[in-house]
């Protein structure tokens, strides 16, 4: 198969679909890679190092669209990305089409099988290609929520562990899964008073047992988030419903009542955020500030270390992408319902139930729009 990894145009996003180490294996079993021009520059990797993986390096995009057989990127396609698009191409990438009712009109119009890392299951019933991102944008929500509290930042001037005598600062975690817990455990190695909340019990035990009393963990209610968010220095939003927008749990009643300087870190904003006055900020341009309360709802969080999430991602996305380039796109993922999952629109059809229900289009059921 022809396989195609364009450079990303997202603002301030260096990373790229596939790293040399990925091109490689691709070769080894048979395929062909095109790579855009210095589409790896931002993370390091030079078109040296993919030329010597095998791949043949090409001067724009739209090559790449125009010929390939299967696009693998790490962002949503943006709207020119999304116009050079063609029936029967595969797309694989990030797409969190859910909040976003203009790429999904684009994508049903290009008739490419769209497939998203982001709904892609495990036998575990994890989502194993949005966790790695998820590990690394846990851990970076606590840096930037400590580095947004400094005063110089606008924030209310708190230290997350305190020093000997100051108590630490106040850190609320709204979500125990991937995120959560990796917030958590940058947030207590910093010394910081950490409670998570979380609707499922078993995972409040697993999480107590895992940090052994290092912090707190409380069942979610709304009377909950209120009543620790007002008195918390920082708060984390780690809520995930699997390709649906994210509900609203931090409210703007809520901010009001929270401490002037506080900061609020929205991780779910790519599927719409979990706080009502969350919207999609840059890395240019990483925060704002409502009720006196800064936001920082930066939509491409691992973008910021593009290095590690790069490899990282590879490492997590490559046998998906070998297997659909080995086997095509239907007989991959008959052949696999995992796969299979993280088809959201095939043929001009919306093939992902949760986005479907979100944007009010028909769902169509991935295995008969296969077949048709």
């Amino acid at each position: 198969m022809l396989i195609g990894t364009p450079k990303e145009i997202k603002n301030n996003e260096y990373r790229i679909g596939l790293s040399p180490a990925g091109v490689r294996e691709l070769v080894a079993h048979g395929h062909e890679v095109l790579v855009e021009n210095k589409g790896g520059a931002g993370v390091g990797f030079d078109n040296e190092q993919y030329s010597a993986a095998g791949a043949r390096i090409v001067n724009s995009a739209s090559e790449i669209f125009d010929s390939v057989e299967m696009i693998v990127k790490v962002k949503e396609p943006q709207p020119d990305e999304c116009k050079m698009l063609r029936s029967g191409q595969i797309l694989f990438t990030y797409l969190h089409l859910a909040p976003d009712p203009i790429q999904t009109e684009l994508l049903i119009a290009s008739g490419a099988t769209c497939v998203a890392y982001e709904t892609v299951t495990d036998e575990h019933g994890g989502l194993p290609l949005l966790a790695p991102m998820s590990e690394v944008a846990g851990r970076m929500s606590v840096q930037a929520g400590a580095h947004h509290l400094e005063k110089a930042q606008g924030g209310l001037g708190s230290l997350l562990g305190g020093v000997p005598g100051v108590p630490p600062a106040r850190v609320l975690i709204i979500g125990g899964g991937v995120v959560g817990t990796q917030a958590a455990i940058i947030a207590t190695g910093m010394g910081a008073d950490v409670t998570i909340v979380d609707r499922s019990l078993p995972r409040l035990r697993q999480l107590d047992s895992e940090f052994k009393g290092r912090l707190k963990c409380l069942y979610s209610t709304s009377d909950t988030i209120e009543s620790c968010a007002v008195e918390a220095e920082l708060v984390i939003g780690a809520v995930l419903v699997p390709g649906a927008t994210a509900p609203k749990l931090l409210t703007r009643d809520i901010l009001k009542k929270m401490k002037p300087g506080a900061v609020v870190v929205d991780v779910a904003i790519d599927q719409g955020g979990c706080f009502e006055t969350s919207r999609p900020t840059t890395h240019q341009e990483p925060t704002y500030i409502e009720e006196g309360i800064t936001h920082y709802c930066v939509a491409n969080m691992p973008g910021g270390v593009a290095r590690t999430s790069t490899i990282a991602l590879t490492n997590a996305t490559l046998p998906f992408v070998i297997s659909l380039a080995n086997h095509g796109a239907a007989n991959a993922m008959w052949a696999d319902k995992h796969l299979l999952n993280g088809l959201n629109v095939h043929a001009g059809k919306v093939t992902y139930k949760a986005v479907a229900n979100a944007l009010g289009y028909d769902f169509s059921d991935p295995r008969e729009s296969l077949r048709a």
